[in-house]
């Protein structure tokens, strides 16, 4: 029987993703659940003091047009950060630990396993830590009715979709780091997005060339996305929002795939 496998995924796909996805669901349940329940409540604690707290000062903000209460304003947008913050968790700091410490690729690469096995496997556990929080996310918001439009159901795919690139491009970026303190860059990059990328305020506040830099970052792209979905206020802008996002996708699975070859099968 021939191998219905495309030839260009020769060597780097061998449909086993669910092992790698397996071995680390039993990983979290055994060791990291503390910390996973835990980066859960970062977001209601911002949403808290901000929205509940400083949204009894603020008041409204006008989103396209339409007066929005803050704590509906910054709500999804707190949803898109948390989809961020673990995906890149997993992303860099699990996989630089597994990379260079653990070893762990290295010894799954000696099995059938290939480079696309490894990298798709790590970014759906990073997907599933996304699922978790944006659920659980949309709970609270719900209970506190700051979902404005029935389309907030969306926001929890919209957020597996932000995870999903973040979590690609994340895993990307770690295959080039050598070292614990080349970490240290991706965070610092993370919190101008998690300040600027209109979390709190309008993106409309700043000068029309800083605008610019902000919206081409991803998490703007990501925050603007679901605060459409929980005010059920919809622009052409829904269709770049996506397709930045596959692009992303696309990009950092395939440089993942091709530096975990490069690395570990010379």
């Amino acid at each position: 029987m021939t191998d219905a496998r495309p030839r260009m995924l020769a060597g780097l796909y061998a449909r086993n993703t669910r092992s790698v996805v397996a071995r680390g669901m039993r990983v979290i349940a055994r060791n990291n659940w503390l910390i996973i329940v835990t980066g859960f409540f970062e977001p209601i604690f911002y949403l808290f003091s901000m929205g509940v707290g400083l949204g009894a000062l603020i008041g409204s903000v006008q989103y396209h047009g339409v007066d929005v209460s803050y704590a509906a304003y910054i709500a999804p947008a707190l949803m898109a950060v948390s989809a961020m913050n673990g995906a890149v968790y997993d992303s860099t700091m699990n996989v630089f630990f597994k990379m260079h410490y653990a070893k762990l690729y290295q010894g799954m690469l000696s099995t059938s396993l290939g480079p696309l096995d490894i990298a798709l496997g790590e970014i759906i556990l990073a997907l599933f830590r996304g699922l978790l929080y944006a659920s659980g996310f949309m709970v609270v918001t719900t209970l506190m009715g700051l979902n404005l439009a029935w389309t907030a159901i969306f926001a929890i795919p919209a957020a597996l979709i932000i995870a999903f690139g973040f979590a690609a491009f994340g895993m990307a970026i770690t295959s080039f780091m050598k070292t614990f303190q080349h970490l240290d860059f991706v965070f610092f990059i993370m919190m101008p997005m998690f300040l600027l990328s209109a979390t709190f305020f309008p993106i409309d506040v700043y000068p029309e060339p800083v605008q610019w830099v902000i919206m081409a970052m991803p998490l703007w792209h990501g925050v603007d996305m679901i605060r459409m979905l929980t005010t059920g206020i919809f622009e052409q802008a829904m269709i770049y929002h996506l397709l930045y996002f596959v692009i992303m996708i696309i990009v950092g699975i395939f440089f993942a795939t091709r530096r975990l070859k490069a690395l570990f099968l010379r």
